[in-house]
């Protein structure tokens, strides 16, 4: 693990191999440990930074004020800290809207764009109720403790039933380290966020990548995504619920390489 200061806070990443580099965005309840399968495999061709974003992981938790806008600044910082004038990133859920963040300001920044099961926030993929349902049980259950916050989230918010019992254990221990207040706050950002209008001025090589069993984020999510976003790819793995790339790694690796392979070459 390696940090950056941010004022008074510190920022936590991971970074692993040497090339073009690929940031990876991770989602809420999680931190940069649920990318292990990839900061591993496309270390080999690739500089891959995973960050604990604000209010996850290592990371010190924000003010309360503190908004997707925020966190799209924190990874500007985190590139100038790596000396990176651009990247290829790669979002999943909640890390998707900060990705969507980012290029909405820093589009010359941005060399390709993964989003993996993501949202045009709450507000811009939902039905209103369903949207006011969501945040008020995340409001709720930040309170609890991390076992029985644990027991309702993994598997069944993030996998299909089918998932391994290694993949379980692993994300009940990411969630077992859960930050309240930044639990609270991203949930907040994905209510409070509808990027529909900013999807169809994205200019860079997009592929969109969904578990085709996401429960959260259901694929007619991602076919607007597909349909807003200029020349974009949806990619649908199969046997994989809302953290695809954590269900089916090898999957899920393979079509990130195979996109940034042509993103290069393009």
């Amino acid at each position: 693990m390696h940090h950056i200061h941010v004022g008074h806070r510190s920022v936590f990443y991971r970074e692993q191999g040497e090339g073009p580099p690929v940031v990876l965005l991770h989602g809420f309840l999680c931190d940069s440990r649920a990318w292990e399968p990839q900061l591993r495999d496309l270390s080999d061709r690739y500089e891959v930074v995973a960050w604990d974003a604000a209010g996850a992981g290592a990371s010190d938790d924000p003010l309360e004020t503190f908004t997707i806008t925020d966190w799209a600044e924190d990874l500007a910082r985190l590139l100038d800290a790596l000396t990176l004038e651009e990247a290829h990133i790669v979002g999943l859920s909640w890390g998707g809207l900060v990705a969507q963040a980012f290029v909405g300001r820093y589009p010359s920044r941005v060399r390709s764009l993964v989003l993996s099961d993501t949202y045009a926030g709450w507000k811009g993929s939902l039905p209103a109720d369903a949207v006011e349902k969501r945040l008020a049980r995340c409001l709720a259950e930040s309170e609890l403790a991390p076992a029985e916050l644990v027991e309702r989230w993994v598997p069944m918010e993030f996998f299909t039933e089918d998932v391994s019992d290694e993949v379980t254990s692993t994300m009940a221990d990411i969630v077992s380290g859960f930050h309240p207040l930044g639990f609270r706050l991203m949930a907040r950002s994905l209510a409070e966020n509808d990027t529909m209008s900013l999807l169809s001025t994205i200019r860079v090589p997009t592929l969109l990548l969904w578990g085709e069993s996401d429960q959260r984020s259901p694929l007619e999510v991602a076919e607007r995504f597909r349909d807003a976003i200029p020349d974009a790819e949806l990619a649908v793995i199969p046997a994989a619920g809302h953290v695809s790339n954590m269900e089916q790694p090898d999957l899920f690796t393979s079509h990130v390489r195979r996109f940034l392979w042509s993103s290069l070459s393009a």
